[in-house]
């Protein structure tokens, strides 16, 4: 994909069909190019790039990513993350987001994920114009554990078998935020928020990537509600078929963490989980992430997703 003028890089596969870990390259030094384009045909590839041992301050995190791109503002930020840098969101942050509802830590998450594979997601596909690409970096990780696992979309559609891929084609989803969110008994302050700014849109269950052209099983944990145009009845199965595709093993790779470790995927071909694997350590876990801009979803048949609620990223910065 380079052509001419691709830097050749020290590149090393992770597992058989997605991940690779970029030996050799400073990330915060001056990047020509060249290797620019070799890491953006890596990304293509690989879906995710590792980097380890860099030593990026938040600086030089968002001139690394828009090397890629223009970048997107974090949908919300608490006190953890950067005042002056307003495209780091610190995934810190997270920790008070029960609290601004009233809730303790652990049952908010438990009313979020209350499936196995609700976890599994790309990020703010209720958007209409979700995330390209990711860059992720950590600062503080516990000594063990906090693992982040990725799947390839693309290896999970070209797995299936072709009357599945032709059924699949066709389908369109709604991706709703807080979508299958178990409210509290009263008042609920996180569900009033979830209905007064709705973010919902319809995307093809199969999208073309914008870039390679290939077809992608654009499924989410967090966000699908359902369906369209079949019943839920029907729904549910259809989803739990797609996302255990999605997820299976063999289309994944676990990434292990340290300080100064940087992973960059591709938003619009992986879905990922994030661990749930340290909540009883006494160690902190502090990453800092930056968002590159996407574009409207297309499907198979050339059709562009359509907003329901919500106004695009690109609109919000």
């Amino acid at each position: 994909m380079g052509g001419h003028g691709t830097t050749e890089l020290d590149l090393r596969p992770a597992a058989g069909h997605i991940g690779a870990e970029i030996v050799g390259v400073d990330l915060a030094g001056p990047l020509d190019p060249g290797t620019v384009q070799a890491i953006r045909a890596a990304l293509h590839r690989w879906k995710v790039l590792f980097f380890r041992g860099q030593n990026l301050d938040h600086a030089a995190h968002v001139a690394f990513a828009r090397r890629f791109g223009a970048l997107v503002p974090p949908q919300s930020r608490g006190t953890a993350s950067p005042a002056d840098f307003p495209y780091i969101e610190t995934t810190a942050d997270r920790r008070e987001l029960a609290g601004r509802f009233g809730q303790e830590r652990a049952d908010w998450l438990d009313r979020r994920r209350h499936t196995a594979l609700r976890g599994w997601h790309s990020d703010l596909t209720a958007r209409i114009d979700p995330p390209a690409a990711t860059v992720l970096r950590a600062e503080d990780v516990p000594p063990y554990g906090g693992d982040t696992t990725w799947s390839n979309l693309a290896a999970a559609y070209a797995g299936m078998s072709e009357p599945l891929r032709r059924f699949a084609d066709g389908l369109w989803t709604e991706h709703r935020h807080g979508v299958g969110y178990l409210a509290l008994a009263g008042e609920d302050p996180y569900l009033r928020k979830l209905q007064d700014h709705p973010v919902v849109s319809v995307h093809p269950l199969v999208r073309v990537h914008p870039e390679t052209g290939e077809r992608l099983l654009f499924v989410n944990g967090y966000y699908i509600e359902r369906v369209v145009g079949v019943s839920r009845i029907e729904s549910r199965p259809l989803m739990e078929l797609f996302m255990e595709q999605a997820t299976r093993p063999e289309y994944t790779v676990r990434f292990r963490w340290e300080p100064g470790s940087v992973a960059f995927w591709d938003n619009r071909a992986t879905i990922h989980l994030a661990p749930s694997d340290t909540e009883h350590l006494d160690a902190p876990r502090i990453m800092h992430r930056v968002l590159l801009a996407g574009e409207v979803p297309v499907g198979v048949d050339g059709s562009a997703s359509q907003a329901v609620a919500g106004e695009p990223l690109a609109q919000r910065d």
